[in-house]
């Protein structure tokens, strides 16, 4: 209601907006202090989260969302016609700068009262002996947040919407790069009361800063509000998808159903097809591939011909299943198995398929299908594969799960002088790109750049032959059926919804957590530099045993590329050169460096931390942010 109050001043009166926006700015500057020593209190004791919900925080968000809205129309007004003259614009921005500065205090405090109600939760003293975030992280199952802690919630909103919407940027200045570029930001050392020295405010960098240092520090909290509150990611807290990194897979995952349910909740023509089982692509082909993408997004039923079975949810999965195997099968042609013959990618071969594009467009097209029903498929692809559909840059990195020698190449080159060593070009000659292309028989010398063969590889330029090399070996070998399948696939869920995955995380989302039984792998795990009986070695394995079914999956991702599990069991893990157990090795150096992984051969490089809680906290650190934990260092 405020909001088109000030909506419409703005549209009858724009000259009184220096007005509007000080007295929104006065409010801002009474209601800080009290603000500050409810926060100051709520951090003193848990019992003062039991509080009555308290006045100021939900009073400080509302001025600050009315003035951003007030902002917003200023600026939507302006695009038409210019309402304020360049010095009611300077004007105008001051008091914004100086709202901002009041208010850098408060976000201390706010942090601060996170950090002290956390670690009360978290002291043997506590009255319970672990807070629900806690909780949470060994047992995936989160339970009700205290009632009180809602009280902070406001305040948190505020600081989101200071962040996203009231930000130098307004009024025409120009912002430095947006948020996508802070979210590889890991330390973000400017504080929040850092000012900027003409006008007092943050500049646009240090709120972005700002905004990564709060929700990594604080993203257990942050989630668990998510997870309460769905919602919360459609409106205040819709700043971190943004920066998606912070998020929980969980809570992505809800985000992203409920943005699939609300796109299609408009009424669809049933789709309804009927296959014959052995020839269950064929059929599926011929009757999927002419329709609409409208069509596509009806409720799907099938009918087995010959069988009298009525499709109630149980003959759709089945087809989705017998379908992803058929696709899959190395006869249909379509995708190759490469690495631990466990994941696939895209076969260059498949040219000898008629009209394997249009069956790419249509396998797109089905994978897509599954995530919009909600269904899994039996498949899991190359890691590289999955950055293609997410619209991520390959890197050399990825090289490792289909070549691990080539890469050890890359890698050494990378790391050394090769002055006067090498003898490369920027091309790659018959015989290597007959291997690249998997023994296709008819190929030729490829130049990487225009000019390639005559340009020398040298100390100077061999990161862009690395990365030129990774993009043709991933890429352009096999780049008309990645596109073909990405029509299919962008028919039905579009990059940006899907973005806020990473590609660990859209492999859990197509084909599901898997079943990871800690006994069996345990069971097959072999040691070197280890015993099965070293203290490392058994903190290993209760660190494990606590962990979430998500992490778990993580861990097997991080260590042997994907999340799939043989159907034999751990005795039956494959690596690079064929039957490969689960393998733990001592690594050698400092107790603070990070567990890295060898994907080709199923090995975790595991330091000799000092203590449970150490190799617990290296360990998590691992799987969820060394996205790219590959080395043979």
């Amino acid at each position: 209601m405020a909001a088109e109050v000030l909506r419409k001043l703005v549209a009858i009166a724009p000259t009184h907006c220096h007005l509007l926006i000080t007295e929104l700015a006065n409010s801002v500057q009474n209601l800080t202090k009290s603000a500050m020593d409810e926060l100051h209190i709520f951090g003193e004791a848990e019992k003062a989260l039991h509080a009555a919900t308290p006045p100021d925080g939900a009073s400080i968000l509302r001025v600050l969302q009315a003035l951003s809205s007030l902002v917003a129309s200023i600026d939507d007004k302006d695009k038409d016609s210019r309402i304020l003259s360049e010095n009611e614009h300077a004007a105008a921005l001051s008091l914004v700068y100086d709202i901002s500065a009041a208010l850098g205090p408060l976000w201390l405090e706010l942090s601060a009262c996170i950090s002290k109600i956390e670690s009360y939760s978290d002291s043997p003293s506590s009255s319970s002996s672990k807070s629900p975030i806690s909780r949470y992280k060994t047992s995936g199952v989160m339970p009700p947040l205290p009632a009180g802690t809602q009280n902070i919630l406001p305040y948190i909103e505020s600081f989101f919407v200071m962040c996203e919407k009231l930000q130098p940027g307004q009024y025409g200045v120009t912002q430095d790069p947006g948020l996508a570029a802070a979210s590889d930001v890991e330390d973000a050392t400017t504080s929040a009361s850092q000012q900027k020295s003409s006008g007092g405010a943050l500049r646009a960098d240090e709120k972005h800063l700002a905004f990564v240092k709060f929700s990594d520090k604080h993203r257990k909290l942050l989630n668990a509000f998510i997870r309460q509150n769905p919602g919360l990611l459609e409106k205040s807290f819709s700043l971190m998808l943004k920066v998606p990194r912070f998020i929980d897979f969980d809570n992505k995952r809800a985000h992203f159903r409920s943005k699939i349910k609300h796109q299609h909740d408009h009424h669809h023509s049933p789709l309804r097809i009927s296959v014959r089982r052995a020839y269950i692509l064929e059929d599926s082909y011929n009757q999927l591939r002419m329709k609409s993408t409208q069509d596509l997004k009806g409720r799907l039923t099938v009918n087995f011909q010959g069988e009298e079975g009525i499709d109630a949810g149980g003959l759709t999965r089945e087809w989705y299943l017998l379908l992803s195997r058929v696709i899959f099968d190395k006869g249909a042609l379509l995708f190759t198995t490469v690495g631990n013959e466990s994941t696939f990618q895209p076969n260059p071969n498949s040219v000898y398929q008629t009209e394997h594009l249009s069956y790419f467009k249509f396998v797109g097209r089905v994978v897509g299908k599954a995530l919009l029903d909600g269904q899994l498929l039996d498949v899991h692809f190359t890691r590289s594969f999955y950055k293609h559909i997410l619209g991520v840059k390959v890197t050399y990195n990825d090289i490792e799960a289909i070549d691990p020698d080539y890469f050890k190449n890359l890698k050494w080159m990378l790391e050394n002088d090769i002055s006067d060593v090498l003898d490369l070009t920027f091309s790659i000659d018959a015989d290597e790109e007959k291997l690249i292309l998997y023994e296709r028989t008819q190929v030729t010398d490829y130049e990487l750049i225009p000019g390639g063969r005559n340009i020398r590889v040298t100390e100077e330029n061999k990161y862009k032959y690395v990365d030129l090399i990774a993009e043709h070996r991933l890429t352009t070998a096999i780049r008309p059926q990645i596109n073909a399948f990405l029509e299919g696939f962008n028919e039905l869920i579009h990059r940006d919804l899907i973005s806020i995955f990473h590609d660990k995380e859209l492999e859990l989302l197509i084909s599901g957590l898997p079943d990871i039984d800690l006994d069996d792998m345990r069971a097959n795990a072999e040691y070197s530099g280890y015993s099965s009986a070293s203290p490392v070695i058994q903190w290993f394995w209760e660190v494990v045993q606590s962990f979430s079914e998500e992490d778990k999956a993580r861990l097997l991702q991080f260590v042997t590329g994907t999340s799939k599990v043989p159907l034999e069991g751990f005795s039956a893990l494959q690596g690079i050169s064929g039957s490969q157990k689960f393998q733990i090795h001592k690594a050698y150096g400092s107790p603070h460096h990070l567990p890295s992984a060898h994907t080709c051969f199923n090995q975790l490089d595991l330091p000799e931390y000092p203590s449970k809680q150490h190799l617990e906290e290296r360990l998590l650190l691992a799987i969820h942010e060394a996205n790219e934990g590959f080395g043979f260092g």
